[in-house]
């Protein structure tokens, strides 16, 4: 990488940083933005409150991929370990926050990690407080306006990280086409949701943005593109983090169908009755015979669907081989990311532990 234009002390070599380490400093990134949020946000009001705590509840948990995989493509690129690349590490998670709110009203989803989802919190203090009007439409809207603050204190957080003007000017490009690509696949998603047909080719389109650019691919480029990598590294990043993104979606689609609720903190076939379009779904549907496909086309998208009807649509799926494929795809993207990092011009310390994160974001129990 290209270090000759980062400033002296943002050059110096740190010691290895391990994941729970990194993990533990952007909590506190987040943690001390948000208690300044917070005491703004009750000069406006104290009636915020709640909706400051749906936000604070989201970012209290997460496993801290893209912060991780912005802040070694910076290390990656040559540069130090220091405060204002973990606070523009952290602005992801807060770009995470946001994606995840809308998310969660698009699908309708009662739980995030384990907890009700924003958009149910706020419509059961409706109901508490025995306001007027559908409690359901207030928890919705709370949840827009909290998602959009998340969005807007992205974009703060990444300004205001303490990095020199020139670089962030440097990275901004990537961390505002990260943003757009991640709206624009959303929408495909939510499209794509309300055909009558779908495909693998299809769905493998709308996960690269709306999930793997934005997971691995371009964290990566973003620390790199900080850091002044060589356009050689920035090629190695995209190479590793398009697979990467794309496999790690895959696995979140396989989770989303045969996760345990424990570990997944969403209930059991919310993906089924969702009526998600995933991958694992377009390839059991291209593979099925005119008898599973009837099962499938009766019972996913019922959102009424019980434990026995998503067990029928797992045991179709398994029979219809797209499970085995679907770790196929997840095999070959992970090996192909691998690769691309072997051969990447990255520091020995970044190499390491982009490695372990290559792992840890396609290991089947997340």
């Amino acid at each position: 990488g290209n270090v000759t234009a980062l400033p002296s002390e943002l050059m110096a070599m740190a010691p290895p940083l391990d994941a729970e380490d990194l993990r533990d400093r952007v909590q506190k990134v987040l943690d001390d933005f948000l208690v300044r949020q917070a005491a703004l946000l009750e000069d406006v009001g104290v009636e915020l409150a709640p909706l400051m705590a749906a936000v604070c509840g989201l970012l209290a948990g997460g496993k801290r991929l893209r912060s991780a995989f912005c802040y070694w493509g910076w290390r990656g690129a040559g540069g130090a370990d220091v405060e204002p690349i973990v606070r523009a590490a952290a602005a992801l998670e807060m770009f995470q926050a946001a994606a995840l709110l809308h998310d969660d009203v698009m699908d309708g989803s009662d739980t995030r990690r384990g907890q009700p989802s924003a958009h149910r919190r706020l419509e059961a203090l409706h109901r508490a407080q025995g306001w007027l009007g559908a409690a359901d439409s207030f928890g919705i809207a709370g949840a827009i306006l909290a998602g959009d603050l998340c969005l807007s204190w992205s974009d703060e957080m990444f300004t205001g990280s303490g990095l020199p003007r020139d670089l962030l000017e440097r990275g901004r490009p990537v961390f505002d086409r990260m943003r757009t690509e991640l709206m624009a696949g959303q929408y495909l998603d939510m499209l794509e949701q309300v055909q009558s047909a779908t495909s693998v080719e299809r769905a493998r389109h709308i996960i690269r943005y709306k999930s793997a650019q934005y997971t691995v691919a371009q964290p990566l480029l973003l620390g790199g593109s900080l850091a002044g990598a060589e356009p050689q590294l920035l090629a190695s990043y995209t190479a590793l983090g398009l697979p990467l993104g794309e496999a790690f979606q895959l696995r979140d689609d396989v989770l989303g169908v045969f996760g345990d609720p424990e570990a997944t903190g969403k209930p059991a076939g919310d993906d089924l009755r969702e009526g998600k379009r995933t991958v694992l779904v377009a390839a059991a549907l291209e593979r099925a015979t005119p008898a599973q496909a009837a099962v499938v086309d009766a019972l996913l998208g019922d959102g009424q669907l019980d434990e026995g009807g998503i067990a029928r649509l797992r045991e179709t799926i398994v029979e219809t081989g797209a499970l085995r494929v679907v770790e196929q795809m997840i095999t070959d993207r992970r090996d192909e990311a691998m690769a691309a990092l072997a051969t990447a011009p990255v520091q020995p310390e970044a190499r390491d532990v982009l490695t372990r994160l290559v792992l840890a974001a396609t290991e089947r129990s997340e």
